[in-house]
Order: C-alpha cells, then sequence, then structure tokens
C-alpha cells in the first residue's frame, strides 16, 4: 500500500471519528462559549494526528478552538470539516497565519446558523411533527419514528456529507487561495465578517434594560432613552467590553456571571433594572 492511499484511510478515519463525534455538539454547552466544548471534542481527532509530534503547536489548537462558538447543529460538520483542512494548512505552511482559522469560523457561524435553522428547525420540523403528530394522535407508533426519520435522520446524513463537503472543498480552496495570493484579502475580509457577526450578536443577545427615570419639574425621564437617542444599544456595547476587559485581565468567567447576577438582582429590587 503506497503512503498516498494510506493517508487517504487516515483521512477517512479521522472524518469518520469526527462525525460521530459532532453529534455531541451540545456536550457541555454553557451561556459563555455555548457550543465551544463540543467543537473542540469534535476537532480531537484531527488536532491529535496533526500535531502528533509538536506538543506546543497541539496545545495551541486546543485553546484556539475553545473560543465562542455556535451554530446550527448541521452546518457544524461543515465548520468542522474546513477547518480540519485548515489546521493541517497551519501545520504544512510556514506562512499560513492561525488568526484565520478563527476569522473563517466566525464569519461562517451567523450566515450558517440562520440559513439552517430555518431549513431544518422552521421547515423540515414543522413538516415532521405534523406528519408524527397525525398518526401519533391515532395511537400509530409510526408517528414518533417518522419524525424520527425525517427530522433526527435527515440531519444526521447532512452532517456526513457536509462534514466531508468541508474537509474537501476547504483544501482545495486553500490551495488555490495561497497559489494566487489571494490570503491576505481573504484573512481581512473574514476578520471585518466576523467582527459583523460578533456585533450582531451582542446586538440581537445582549440586553440592558435600565428602567432608571429622573423626575425633572414633574416631567419623568428615562435614563434608557437618553442612551438610545445617542446610540441604540450602547449600554449593551458597554456592558459587552467591560466583561471581555475583565476577562483579559483575568477575572474567571463563574466570577462575572455570579456578580452580574448579583447586580442584576439589587438593581431589580431597587427598580434600577
Amino acid at each position: 500500500m503506497n503512503s498516498k492511499n494510506t493517508e487517504d484511510m487516515k483521512e477517512k478515519k479521522i472524518l469518520k471519528s469526527m462525525f460521530l463525534r459532532s453529534h455531541l455538539c451540545f456536550i457541555g454547552f454553557n451561556m459563555v462559549k455555548m457550543e465551544a466544548n463540543g467543537f473542540t471534542l469534535t476537532m480531537a481527532p484531527a488536532i491529535d494526528e496533526i500535531y502528533k509530534d509538536d506538543p506546543e503547536g497541539k496545545k495551541a489548537a486546543y485553546l484556539r478552538h475553545q473560543n465562542f462558538f455556535n451554530t446550527n447543529a448541521v452546518p457544524f460538520s461543515f465548520i468542522a470539516g474546513l477547518t480540519y483542512a485548515l489546521e493541517k494548512q497551519n501545520k504544512e505552511n510556514p506562512d499560513f497565519d492561525p488568526a484565520v482559522i478563527n476569522s473563517i469560523n466566525s464569519s461562517l457561524m451567523g450566515p450558517t446558523a440562520g440559513m439552517f435553522d430555518s431549513l431544518f428547525f422552521n421547515g423540515i420540523r414543522v413538516i415532521a411533527g405534523g406528519v408524527g403528530i397525525g398518526l401519533g394522535s391515532q395511537g400509530n407508533i409510526l408517528g414518533a419514528l417518522l419524525f424520527i426519520l425525517l427530522y433526527g435522520v435527515s440531519q444526521s446524513v447532512a452532517k456526513y456529507y457536509l462534514l466531508n463537503a468541508g474537509y474537501k472543498y476547504g483544501t482545495s480552496f486553500i490551495d488555490q487561495i495561497f497559489e494566487s495570493g489571494l490570503i491576505n484579502a481573504l484573512t481581512k475580509a473574514a476578520g471585518i465578517l466576523g467582527l459583523i457577526m460578533t456585533g450582531a450578536l451582542t446586538a440581537s443577545m445582549v440586553y440592558v434594560p435600565l428602567n432608571w427615570a429622573i423626575t425633572i419639574n414633574g416631567a419623568s425621564l428615562v435614563i434608557q432613552d437618553v442612551f438610545n437617542s445617542i446610540f441604540p444599544g450602547l449600554l449593551s456595547i458597554i456592558y459587552v467590553f467591560v466583561l471581555v476587559r475583565m476577562l483579559k485581565k483575568g477575572v474567571r468567567a463563574t466570577t462575572l456571571i455570579f456578580t452580574v447576577m448579583g447586580i442584576s438582582l439589587l438593581g431589580a429590587l431597587i427598580g434600577i433594572f
């Protein structure tokens, strides 16, 4: 058996392991990093093989994938396959910037989540639920089985093909952009898109309900309306940047969570929130 065939078999084995692990994308899910633990677990077979002779590189790769990550469970596999290809390039090409990996992941999270949430969660799930409920209301066990088949198995099949597509086309895509010299433009574009998606997530998921009002000459002035008139969502942005600053200073995430809970309870008690 030649080295090419051996390499292909090794890659297939890694992809198979990643496919099985991708079904645990919500393992260790938390509100700080969301699917980061599941993504790291999925990437583990690839990381262990790619950096088997590079302990520092392996450590850096594991830390890299512990960043915030969240998307639909189906394109989760596509991004994992693409990341496998990117990690190989990082190991093989000394000019490769590993920051590209996180930038591309960040830029893909939002668009893929919106696309596949609409397709599977709001589309196929509703159709499968309608079929299953119709049969289940008649006491037919096929109702539950068809729901699992239409909604659950379809996701698993899609995950398998998307994982392999992400790896296959990811490798060729990266090869092409290195040959054409577009890697710098891609890095910048992915970084900008990643920042946009981070901003969108902040605007949609972070809300500071400041209900504090000041009475002046009989007129009530709501402080949050003042901030919103200056910049809508300004308090949310300030809140996020303060937390990020604290994390960079070494404050533990659990400490921040309990601190925010305490401030929120106290503020609600005295009527600020």
